[in-house]
């Protein structure tokens, strides 16, 4: 996941269109990029991290219970795209008492000051550690080239300029083609792709650095039955949705081919269900209790309130879940054992 503007103002000079994974890079991670700014994702949006601590909470339970089914006190815990640490700082702190946690922030931009001292910062996952590898909208931030199908059939890479405007390429080949014959296939002259391929094997890669325990990715995703004929590519600057421009002013993010980068024996599920097996739920406390405890109502209340934002449709609760054990027997299974 994770702004100066493109060009001279940087002294470099962009000769010509890129490829939207190079140009992509280049905005989110290059020099003055949107992800190194000083006040990182959640100056320009909101995710379920940022929404309510529920969602850490839930994590939290999902980290004790891998410990328990590693039969261990101590365990590794690994957030991918760790922002400015807010979801290391919400787990740690609602960990459960005699559970010793090796936390590790894996993010481009540097350590932020004030971080528990306990975090460890790094650019890469560490490996050979045993727990939760945990990667809440990461995948949507590694850049992807995108494939558009022209009126004679050739579908072809597009290429963008600093200034969001944008052309054909050259046709799809080779492994890139093979990934869009198996995950996304053309649905003819106009429509779009985007080519999940780098994102198949940074997620590969990230659960092989895991020697045992349980890998979760959680974005907005697609499954193949459902791709969006003309992509996902978007922008989101301050709060708002725009134009996916490609000169470090905004974030770009396109939603995640789960099921492409699902290694075998994954499990796919909504949020929404993976929440509610671990325990968040959005009903309302009873009424009763604004008589017999009117504080502990309206505590409720307002936690009912954050849970229903964390699992609502059409919002965060659609997003995918995709849970990989690596050395554990089942997945999702164990959810339901999380229940506070």
């Amino acid at each position: 996941m994770q702004g100066t503007r493109r060009g001279a103002a940087d002294g470099r000079c962009d000769a010509g269109p890129l490829r939207w994974r190079t140009a992509a890079e280049r905005a989110l991670y290059g020099p003055g990029g949107f992800y190194l700014r000083p006040e990182g994702p959640a100056g320009h949006f909101r995710t379920s991290v940022h929404a309510s601590p529920l969602f850490a909470a839930a994590v939290a339970r999902l980290l004790a219970d891998t410990a328990g089914r590693l039969d261990t006190d101590e365990v590794a815990l690994v957030d991918i795209g760790a922002g400015r640490g807010e979801l290391l700082s919400g787990i740690l702190a609602a960990v459960p008492d005699g559970l010793a946690v090796r936390p590790y922030g894996v993010e481009r931009a540097p350590r932020p000051s004030g971080l528990d001292p306990r975090i460890a910062w790094c650019t890469e996952p560490p490996a050979g550690v045993s727990g939760l590898l945990f990667a809440n909208e990461w995948l949507d931030n590694v850049p992807v080239d995108i494939a558009e199908t022209g009126p004679d059939g050739v579908v072809r890479y597009v290429l963008v300029r600093p200034d969001g405007s944008e052309e054909p390429g050259d046709p799809v080949e080779g492994p890139d083609a093979e990934w869009l014959a198996r995950w996304w296939p053309s649905a003819g002259p106009g429509t779009r792709a985007e080519i999940g391929r780098p994102r198949d094997e940074a997620w590969a890669a990230a659960v092989a650095t895991l020697e045992r325990g349980l890998a979760v990715a959680v974005d907005y995703a697609h499954v193949r039955d459902a791709r969006p004929p003309f992509g996902t590519l978007t922008g989101f600057r301050a709060g708002r949705e725009v134009p996916p421009v490609p000169d470090g002013s905004s974030d770009l993010t396109a939603h995640v081919a789960l099921d492409a980068c699902a290694l075998p024996g994954a499990e796919l599920l909504g949020q929404r269900e993976a929440l509610h097996q671990l325990g968040v739920s959005g009903e309302r406390p009873p009424l009763s209790l604004a008589t017999t405890d009117p504080a502990a109502y309206v505590r409720a209340l307002a936690a009912a309130g954050e849970a229903a934002e964390l699992t609502a449709r059409g919002g965060l609760g659609d997003f995918g879940w995709l849970m990989q054990s690596v050395g554990l027997e089942g997945t999702t299974g164990a959810l339901r054992d999380c229940r506070p």
